[in-house]
């Protein structure tokens, strides 16, 4: 695993852990903490361990084949997990379909603010999940634009997801647009808080959209109380779920059912793209009664 910093990757972490040692395999876990060269020492560990298979939450998309060629090289079967790995040949790719995300996120502002001043905030450049991301959201935003209706006002990247980057990108775009912004499209929740911190020091927390993902809890009670605007559920119980199953099916050598492909510059790659679903107020209680969060814990 690349992190187990955030919320949601614990949540990964243990759905894959539990579908797994239900299916009789052992689990072994390494976190690289965001560190590229932490992580390729880790799978030349987890190799010489004569691991069945490999799955791997990539930090650096480019980076990481290496570790995709390495395990190929031992004929360890490797599953990219959430983030496609790219320049490389995996056996699988198994996440959420990411561009829709991103068209949750940008849909649901456009519907609230289809004129205005927008912000962009994107994750970590170095994820292809966040280009993914910018991707669904500007396919949407693009008529707003070329009517002129939506002008992007601030268009940054957030380094490592962080939320104190985007923290500052968020203050840097309210002072150069004196405070004339209508929406900040964040890339996920962590961001999303930092959007919302430079909003509130300018008393204009909940007067400006704001969009995110993962359905974090400190997102949930941001929601409920009118801060954040919406976030984009991805269900990880089934993708840690469904991800377990099929990395025990590759470790018995079965072949793996596929329903589409995705190009990660070098091959297609057999994947299972999840749907995602867009939360607001509204139906804050669906990522409750799917036992993600306790009503409790949301609702405070």
């Amino acid at each position: 695993m690349d992190t187990l910093q955030q919320e949601r990757w614990q949540k990964d972490r243990e759905f894959f852990v539990k579908r797994a040692e239900e299916l009789g395999a052992e689990v072994l876990v390494q976190t690289a903490d965001g560190k590229d060269e932490v992580q390729l020492k880790q799978a030349e560990s987890l190799l010489t361990q004569d691991v069945d298979v490999l799955v791997l939450v990539p930090h650096n998309a480019e980076v990481a084949g290496q570790i995709v060629a390495l395990s190929k090289r031992q004929g360890v079967p490797i599953i990219s997990y959430d983030r496609l790995v790219k320049s490389s040949e995996p056996d699988l790719y198994i996440s959420f379909d990411n561009k829709k995300v991103g068209e949750l996120q940008a849909k649901y502002l456009v519907e609230k603010a289809p004129k205005g001043n927008y912000v962009l905030i994107g994750g970590a450049p170095t994820d292809n999940n966040a280009k993914l991301l910018r991707e669904g959201q500007m396919e949407v935003l693009k008529p707003y634009i070329d009517r002129k209706d939506i002008k992007i006002v601030a268009d940054q990247w957030a380094r490592e997801w962080l939320a104190d980057e985007a923290l500052k990108h968020a203050e840097n775009a309210l002072t150069m647009n004196n405070n004339d912004v209508t929406a900040i499209v964040t890339s996920n929740d962590g961001t999303a808080g930092g959007a919302i911190q430079a909003l509130n020091a300018q008393g204009l927390s909940g007067k400006v959209l704001v969009s995110g993902q993962d359905a974090e809890l400190a997102a949930l009670q941001r929601i409920v109380t009118g801060t954040q605007t919406m976030t984009v559920y991805k269900p990880v119980s089934k993708l840690g779920t469904r991800a377990a199953e099929v990395a025990v099916e590759l470790a018995k050598r079965q072949n793996i059912e596929a329903p589409t492909t995705v190009n990660n510059g070098t091959i297609d790659v057999p994947a299972i793209l999840i749907e995602p679903i867009q939360i607001d107020k509204n139906n804050v209680d669906l990522v409750i009664s799917d036992g993600f969060h306790k009503r409790e814990d949301v609702y405070k």
